[in-house]
């Protein structure tokens, strides 16, 4: 079988995507990934597999340029005839379905990894036509295919749309966690200075201003405590920070930018507790790998971030846009050394049942089953 993987960055294939790409083609099947250009591409090529650059704008409207981006997409489709294609993100779910109908005669799967800064901060006449196409699209393009979604939340707001008329409906959450890459570290790891880590890219949806200000609150009280927030800006997204925002921050003092960091596993293992503010979520990768390596969560009472921290057991929820709240959650685990502990073993015990990468490839390939199985049946 030839599987194309298409997502609208590079990053999110080699960060997210690769251990599928690697299992597909250990089951004897040609892998394509595809994106627009970036700095991993080189880095998919390096680990021998295919990749096709395919330019489009991420947060792009204009009319003409999005129907160009269809038929590059479409001639792409036309030229590899891929037997499935796997579509991660708003506008390749969006623009990848209507290609390969157009074309390629694939089994199409979609992967709806989260609702997008569209459905969580934007507001007025101009965002609320935009939801009002998406929705148009979204219900010609999952018609048909294999649809994955990574929280329930998401797929009820699909379902109460009609947005998945025709469609099968998979609830796998997240694109799985390594848990032997990811463990526990020894408590000698641990940084002498207590270490609150946010680690995403630095988006307002993604709560970075209220984890700046809780921090400064925490350490209003606890100087000793180090805040740091490994990420970076993202220019194609509208939710970016901008990064005059950022230097203003860090001036401050409060928090560390240390930038986007490719291996998190020395950061997480220095680390007392993760903290991810998040307006919305798919299912979070940090929460993951931090739950993985045994570690106590705080997050927002959001959709997807749910799926990881249940409140008391493994971490605590508070209320999302809510920096009081969130500083508050942080001393309460940063002054109980036996609750932190508690909470950081059941993090563990959480993301080994439910969260292996394993797991999750595993019931991927079982959609792709049924992909298959539903393009073998058409007229």
């Amino acid at each position: 079988m030839k599987v194309v993987l298409f997502a609208n960055t590079d990053w999110y294939l080699y960060n997210f995507r690769l251990p599928l790409a690697k299992a597909l083609r250990a089951a004897g099947h040609e892998v394509v990934l595809m994106s627009p250009h970036g700095a991993y591409g080189a880095r998919l090529v390096q680990a021998g597999f295919r990749w096709l650059p395919l330019p489009f704008s991420r947060s792009g409207i204009n009319p003409a340029a999005e129907l160009a981006t269809i038929l590059k997409v479409a001639a792409a489709y036309q030229r590899e005839r891929p037997d499935l294609v796997h579509h991660f993100t708003i506008k390749c779910v969006l623009y990848g379905s209507i290609a390969a109908r157009l074309t390629a005669g694939s089994a199409i799967v979609n992967a709806v990894t989260g609702l997008g800064h569209l459905f969580t901060d934007q507001k007025g006449a101009r965002a609320g036509l935009l939801k009002l196409i998406v929705r148009t699209l979204y219900r010609l393009a999952l018609r048909g295919t294999q649809v994955i979604f990574q929280n329930p939340d998401d797929m009820h707001v699909f379902e109460d749309q009609g947005l998945l008329q025709g469609a099968g409906c998979h609830l796998i959450r997240g694109s799985g966690v390594n848990t032997e890459l990811f463990r526990p570290m020894p408590e000698t790891q641990r940084a002498e200075r207590p270490v609150v880590l946010f680690a995403s890219r630095l988006l307002r949806a993604k709560g970075i201003a209220e984890f700046v200000e809780a921090a400064a609150l925490v350490r209003a009280q606890r100087p000793e405590v180090r805040f740091v927030a490994a990420g970076d800006i993202d220019p194609g997204n509208p939710s970016s920070v901008p990064r005059e925002t950022v230097e203003i921050w860090r001036a401050r003092g409060d928090v560390e930018f240390p930038g986007h960091l490719d291996d998190m596993k020395p950061l997480l293992a220095s680390a007392a507790l993760v903290a991810l503010p998040s307006y919305r979520e798919g299912t979070p990768r940090i929460l993951l790998e931090a739950a993985a390596c045994g570690l106590p969560l705080v997050a927002t009472d959001v959709p997807g971030c749910r799926e990881v921290v249940r409140s008391g057991l493994n971490g605590l929820l508070v209320p999302v846009r809510d920096s009081a709240a969130l500083a508050r959650a942080i001393a309460v685990i940063l002054a109980d050394a036996q609750l932190a502990s508690s909470m950081g073993q059941e993090s563990r015990k959480i993301a080994v049942a439910e969260f292996s990468e394993e797991q999750v490839i595993t019931r991927t390939l079982g959609v792709y089953g049924r992909a298959e199985s539903a393009r073998a049946a058409r007229p």
